[in-house]
């Protein structure tokens, strides 16, 4: 068997942590630059506030009754951290998936004692870190996604859903599952499966894996296994390279100098490249944009791309950054303020099967085997010393392309500066 452990509302819950005064309050966590709201406590989606709403659009009366505070991402991830080490008490294996969620193996468990045990862990994690989470457990880690979301949904379960293979409450809930809303089942091929007439997870269950295979993919094969109660799926099955990396931010403020974008762009593509290399993947193209506001039209309006071939596949920092530069200096224009601007990593390729060049000589050779080398470093440091420990040129403080988070509460475990401060007497 295996648990899904999900946090609550995740960074609510964290901020909730070290301000109880939130509890029982409509809470909204918003986005980079204080742009939209990406977490919402219950009370805030009582009020209607939905996921992605941007704060500009908020009737007054909502903004009167919530709480909305700035992304603190050092606090969740060193609470995320917290979780995890609590969840290792309770199982050997654990494994990270996301922010607020991990799997938990409970391989060896006696049946009979795993919601006790479950109830423990939850008990546990929420005394020693404040968190609530909610835990589902299956033979598999499609189920225990499905059985996650009993747990936090339906008050009968009480946070702790266990569900059985073969067991009727387990057909019933896929009998009402849409297959569109089941983990590792993209929208356009939740279409495909509508036009075959599988509209939900129990249909998918009962179709045959061959036939799902032949027509989808292995993946989705193995998903229709893990239905049916046989553990088939791992996390790197559902963690395949992207295709394409994005990185891009609105401005903290309206800026028409050159010097604010070229550091924005900078800063974009050290992003980007880590991202790269940390899927293991090269780039041939690098795409830069930019444009200004669309919402203020009493300014003139610009926007425009570009993209720059890079001279073989990199994922060298050195490489991407020079070919961004010549792409942001060839659509700049003076006389107008920008309000975005990002890069894309195009054509990407894996690093282990790309083709080489034939006519590549010894030199090349050694050269390419320095890259990897100084940004296998770049990315050690970066990683055990703290992010941007290390990087290609340093921006000048108060720029403009800096991230606005005037709501941000103070981050509490990571920072001395910003530790909480108790008065007694």
């Amino acid at each position: 068997m295996i648990a899904l452990v999900d946090g609550n509302n995740f960074y609510v819950s964290c901020e909730r942590v070290f301000d109880p005064r939130l509890e029982g309050r409509p809470v909204g966590v918003l986005s980079n630059n204080d742009g939209c709201v990406v977490a919402r406590s219950q009370e805030l989606k009582a009020l209607g506030v939905a996921m992605g709403a941007p704060l500009h659009l908020l009737p007054p009366g909502i903004r009167r009754q919530a709480v909305l505070l700035s992304s603190n991402y050092a606090l969740y991830g060193d609470m995320s951290r917290r979780v995890n080490l609590v969840l290792a008490e309770f199982s050997p294996d654990v494994e990270f998936y996301s922010i607020d969620e991990s799997f938990v193996g409970l391989e060896g468990f006696p049946e009979h004692e795993l919601e006790a045990h479950c109830r423990r862990l939850r008990e546990t994690v929420r005394r020693w870190t404040g968190i609530p989470v909610g835990v589902g457990v299956a033979p598999t880690r499609v189920l225990a996604k499905v059985a996650n979301h009993l747990a936090k949904r339906e008050p009968a379960f009480e946070g702790v859903c266990l569900l059985d293979a073969d067991g009727p409450v387990t057909r019933r809930v896929l009998e009402r599952w849409p297959v569109t809303e089941l983990w590792g089942v993209a929208r356009r091929s939740g279409e495909r499966l509508a036009l075959m007439g599988i509209d939900t997870a129990w249909q998918l269950r009962e179709a045959n894996p061959q036939w799902v295979r032949s027509r989808f993919s292995v993946v989705m094969e193995r998903l229709v296994w893990e239905l049916r109660g046989r553990a088939s799926i791992t996390l790197d099955d559902m963690d395949a390279p992207r295709q394409r990396i994005l990185v891009s931010r609105s401005f903290g403020r309206l800026t028409g100098e050159f010097r604010d974008l070229q550091e924005a762009v900078r800063q974009h593509m050290g992003r980007a490249g880590e991202k790269l290399r940390r899927q293991g993947s090269l780039a041939r193209a690098v795409q830069v944009f930019v444009r200004t506001n669309p919402f203020q039209t009493s300014e003139p309006q610009y926007r425009n791309a570009v993209v720059v071939a890079l001279p073989g596949p990199s994922a060298d920092n050195r490489v991407l950054l020079e070919a961004a530069g010549r792409g942001l200096a060839a659509i700049y224009r003076k006389g107008y303020r920008y309000q975005k601007c990002g890069v894309m990593l195009l054509d990407l390729v894996d690093s282990q099967c790309h083709q080489l060049s034939l006519l590549e000589g010894s030199g090349q050779a050694v050269e390419r085997d320095r890259s990897q080398r100084l940004m296998a470093t770049l990315d050690r440091l970066n990683r055990d010393m703290g992010r941007d420990t290390v990087r290609f040129g340093l921006p000048r403080k108060d720029n403009a392309w800096a991230l606005r988070c005037q709501r941000r509460t103070p981050r509490y475990t990571t920072h001395w500066q910003e530790l909480m401060r108790v008065r007694t007497g």
